[in-house]
C-alpha cells in the first residue's frame, strides 16, 4: 500500500500529533508499506528528518502567533505534487486543520481515497484563547472531516463529540503506548531523592504548559505538606506557571529515556487538561506504574478506570486535584495497588493499534472499489 501521511506536526515537534504520526510511519514501513510524510518546516527539521523512518516533505511555514512552538504551513503546490508523485492509494490526514485541509482538498482532485484523524479538542481550544469561537471551530471540524472517506477518533468521548457535531463515518483508532519503554521497573532512588531531597511524595506533571492544560490547577497540591511537585514540559505558560506554583520544580522539556525515568519515579501523576481526545501521557503513567488523577472528561474518561488504577475528579477544580492528592498520598497502600492495576490495564502495543489502522485503510479501500465497481 502507498501511504501520504499529511500530519499538522512532525518531529522534531514534541507532541501527540507528531509523536502519533512518527509511530504511524514507523509502523507502516515495518510491514513493508510504502510510506511518505509531508509536515510543516522547522528550524531542526533537517537532523529529525534523517532519523525518520521514510521520505518527509517539509512545506514552509510559521510560527502561530504567541504560541511558536505551533508551525503554521503557508501555502503550497507541494502537497498535491507529493500525492501524485507517490502515486499514493491512500492519503492519512494527523489532526487535519491547516495543512490537513490542503492534503484533503488535494486527496479529492486525485480521487484518493483519505482517512483524517481527529486528535485536537479545538473547540476547546477556541474557549480557552479566544473566550468564544466554539461554533466556528466545530464549524471548520465538520467541513474537513465530512469530506474524508473515514475519521478515525482517539476516545469513545471524542467520537461522541464528532458524531453529536454532525461528523459522519467516525470510526474508533485509539494509541498505543511503549510498555518496554515506560515501566515500573525504571524507578531511580537517586532521581527521586534530587527532585525530593526532604522525602517528600513526588506528584508530576508531563506535557505542554499552555494556557488550553490548566497547570494552574496544582496550585492547591504544590501547597500540602510534605509534597513536591514536578512539572515536565515547556510552553508559553511556563513563566506564569512558575509564580503561580511555588515551590514546584519545572524540569523542562525531557524525552527518551530520561522522560521514562522520571514517570517511573513519581508517586503520583496528575493531569490537569479538560480537551484532551486521548491523553498519552496518562496511558504512560500507567505503563511506568504510577496512579493517575485526571479530569472525568475527554480521552482520560477511557484510560483511568476510577477507585480502581486513579481518581478521575472534575475538571476545572483546583480543590478536587489538591484532596485527590492528599487522600493517594496518605495511603500507599492504594498507590501501590492502583499503579499494578493500571500497568495491567495498558496492553495497546504500537504494534497492534497500528494493525488496527491497516484494518480501517483496507474497509477504506475496499469501499472505494465496491461504488466503483457498481
Amino acid at each position: 500500500m502507498r501511504v501520504v501521511i499529511v500530519t499538522e506536526s512532525f518531529p522534531p515537534d514534541v507532541n501527540g500529533v507528531a509523536h502519533c504520526a512518527l509511530q504511524t510511519a514507523r509502523h507502516l514501513v515495518g510491514r513493508g508499506h510504502d510510506c511518505v510524510v509531508v509536515a510543516p518546516a522547522t528550524s531542526a527539521a533537517d537532523e529529525a528528518d534523517a532519523c525518520a523512518p521514510c521520505r518527509v516533505v517539509r512545506i514552509p511555514s510559521l510560527p502561530l502567533p504567541g504560541y511558536p512552538q505551533v508551525r503554521v504551513a503557508l501555502p503550497s503546490r507541494r502537497v498535491a505534487a507529493a500525492i501524485a508523485e507517490h502515486r499514493a492509494d491512500l492519503v492519512h490526514l494527523a489532526g487535519p486543520f491547516v495543512l490537513g485541509v490542503r492534503g484533503m482538498a488535494a486527496a479529492a482532485r486525485l480521487g484518493v481515497p483519505a482517512v483524517a484523524v481527529y486528535q485536537t479538542d479545538l473547540g476547546g481550544y477556541a474557549r480557552t484563547y479566544m473566550g468564544a469561537g466554539e461554533a466556528a471551530a466545530w464549524r471548520r471540524i465538520r467541513s474537513v472531516h465530512a469530506a474524508a472517506d473515514l475519521t478515525l477518533a482517539p476516545s469513545s468521548a471524542a467520537r461522541r463529540d464528532l458524531e453529536a457535531h454532525g461528523v459522519p463515518r467516525v470510526g474508533l483508532w485509539p494509541r498505543g503506548v511503549d510498555t518496554v519503554r515506560f515501566r515500573p521497573g525504571l524507578r531511580d532512588e537517586a532521581l527521586r531523592r534530587a527532585l525530593a531531597p526532604g522525602g517528600e511524595l513526588i506528584v508530576g506533571y508531563v506535557g505542554r504548559l499552555a494556557p488550553e492544560k490548566q497547570v494552574e490547577l496544582l496550585a492547591g497540591a504544590c501547597a500540602l505538606d510534605g509534597v513536591r511537585v514536578v512539572v515536565v514540559g515547556d510552553g508559553p505558560s511556563r513563566t506564569g506557571l512558575e509564580h503561580a506554583l511555588p515551590g514546584a520544580l519545572f524540569l523542562g522539556r525531557r524525552t527518551g529515556g530520561e522522560l521514562a525515568r522520571i514517570f517511573a519515579s513519581l508517586d503520583v501523576f496528575v493531569h490537569t487538561g479538560p480537551f484532551e481526545t486521548f491523553c498519552q501521557t496518562v496511558q504512560e503513567a500507567m505503563a511506568s506504574g504510577v496512579p493517575v488523577v485526571a479530569p472525568a472528561a475527554g480521552g482520560p474518561l477511557d484510560l483511568v478506570a476510577h477507585g480502581r488504577t486513579g481518581l478521575l475528579v472534575p475538571p476545572r477544580d483546583t480543590t478536587a486535584v489538591r484532596d485527590a492528592v492528599w487522600s493517594l498520598s496518605a495511603d500507599p497502600g492504594r498507590r501501590g495497588a492502583y499503579g499494578a492495576a493500571g500497568r495491567a490495564a495498558v496492553g495497546r502495543t504500537w504494534a497492534a493499534v497500528g494493525d488496527r489502522l491497516i484494518g480501517h485503510y483496507t474497509d477504506v479501500l475496499a469501499s472505494r472499489k465496491a461504488v466503483s465497481a457498481a
